[in-house]
């Protein structure tokens, strides 16, 4: 796609409303309509700086993936899965760009960080082929997809993936929704403390975006807004300090910092 294609959104509060709009040079185009379905540029900018930052869009599901990458996959030695394995993480989860996220005082074990990719679902989707999916992908967003790990596997017989991930705010994702852009040449990389732990290229993914969202779609129906988390790869770590700053940063798309407090 060329640069002039490439639109990032983001949704704001100020002045205790909510709006959504686009990024430009010189700050945010302020537009009117749906993020997902017709909208136009009102004419007004807005700073960054005079507005807080939300989610950029309010998910009716998140859906996170479990060993989607080769590189894991071989570190772990685990086999590489026929079918996508994914779960569903509570959208209370979500938390803002810039948010601090505190662990619950009902819990004092390790949580991890998870630097990923985001695919955010544009339109209704059920059942399409991996060659409609791109028509249905609105765009792509950073995600870090918080685990509380030692819930995890706490009962031996049965793994608490949606409780592990679905603790209060341990969903952010932001700061931007980029559209026009191809997910298979870029990069993550996560810095902890500003200390790079993880640096791995989308195009190491088992299941493509593309093939995600069809799969997916073959189980249930995607919504506009939906996110798909589409799993991480080597590098995850443990958040020690008492406080962590944490930065998943995708080139093209922009960087997701927050801040993690034992």
């Amino acid at each position: 796609m060329m640069a002039s294609e490439i639109k990032k959104w983001l949704r704001f509060r100020s002045n205790g409303t909510t709006g959504f709009g686009t990024l430009s040079p010189s700050g945010i185009s302020v537009h009117e309509g749906e993020v997902f379905g017709r909208s136009t540029a009102t004419g007004k900018t807005l700073s960054l700086s005079e507005v807080e930052l939300l989610a950029p869009c309010a998910p009716s599901k998140i859906v996170a993936l479990w060993n989607n990458f080769h590189a894991l996959a071989a570190k772990l030695n685990q086999p590489e899965p026929p079918e996508p394995l994914y779960l569903l993480k509570a959208t209370t989860s979500i938390a803002a760009p810039g948010a601090v996220i505190r662990r619950p005082s009902s819990y004092d074990g390790k949580t991890t960080y998870e630097g990923e990719l985001g695919i955010v679902i544009g339109k209704a989707c059920a059942r399409v082929s991996p060659d409609e999916a791109d028509s249905f992908i609105f765009g792509y967003t950073c995600v870090n997809d918080i685990t509380a790990n030692d819930i995890l596997t706490r009962d031996p017989t049965f793994p608490q993936w949606a409780r592990a991930k679905g603790i209060d705010d341990y969903g952010p994702f932001g700061p931007v929704i980029a559209t026009g852009i191809d997910p298979a040449g870029l990069v993550v990389r996560t810095i902890l403390n500003g200390a790079e732990r993880q640096n791995y290229p989308i195009s190491d993914m088992i299941f493509s975006a593309q093939e995600l969202v069809s799969r997916i779609s073959h189980d249930m129906t995607l919504l506009p807004g939906d996110l798909i988390a589409v799993g991480t790869s080597v590098g995850v770590g443990v958040m020690k300090e008492p406080v962590n700053t944490v930065t998943v940063a995708i080139d093209g798309i922009g960087e997701l910092t927050n801040e993690f407090r034992l």
